[in-house]
């Protein structure tokens, strides 16, 4: 299995990068792991609505280009199902247990996900109903992926 997380934007602070580097290192044992970073488009703060779909559609170009077809694609967005630590693990064992050996996750600007990503999105997750900058949430997503498969391994991880 591999898994991979597309993000928009290249991320820039030192302490997010030292967590996802801690957490890429955990991952290594388990799966697979690429992390990749699309072009965040610029805008000026003040968008009108139409400025602000056509930033979103240009970073969805970008994101649609790096899935591959035969992914799972998982998309994180407010609006999505939220679960449990040990739904997510259980969500993954049963991807890899019916042949899904590519799940990318996909994390939006500071706009969010345009439609036509989340068209292409096999299933829509949320980690929670508040918003989080989208760089936190790479670190949070791959903190939550190596709990998922500390619990289907049986090992121990703190709670």
């Amino acid at each position: 299995m591999s898994i991979t997380i597309v993000t928009v934007g290249k991320l820039k602070e030192k302490y997010l990068k030292s967590g996802i580097e801690e957490y890429e290192k955990r991952l290594r044992p388990y799966t697979k792991i690429d992390l990749v970073e699309v072009a965040d488009e610029k805008a000026p703060e003040q968008l009108s609505g139409a400025e602000m779909e056509m930033v979103k559609k240009k970073e969805a170009e970008r994101i649609l280009s790096k899935l591959p077809p035969d992914a799972h694609v998982i998309a994180l967005t407010i609006n999505g199902k939220q679960k449990s630590s040990e739904e997510l693990a259980d969500r993954l064992e049963s991807l890899m247990t019916y042949g899904k050996s590519k799940i990318v996750f996909v994390i939006g600007g500071s706009l969010g996900l345009q439609e036509d990503v989340l068209r292409r999105a096999d299933e829509q997750l949320s980690f929670s109903r508040m918003t989080f900058p989208h760089q936190l949430m790479k670190l949070i997503l791959l903190e939550q992926v190596y709990r998922a498969f500390k619990i289907l391994k049986h090992e121990p991880y703190h709670k």
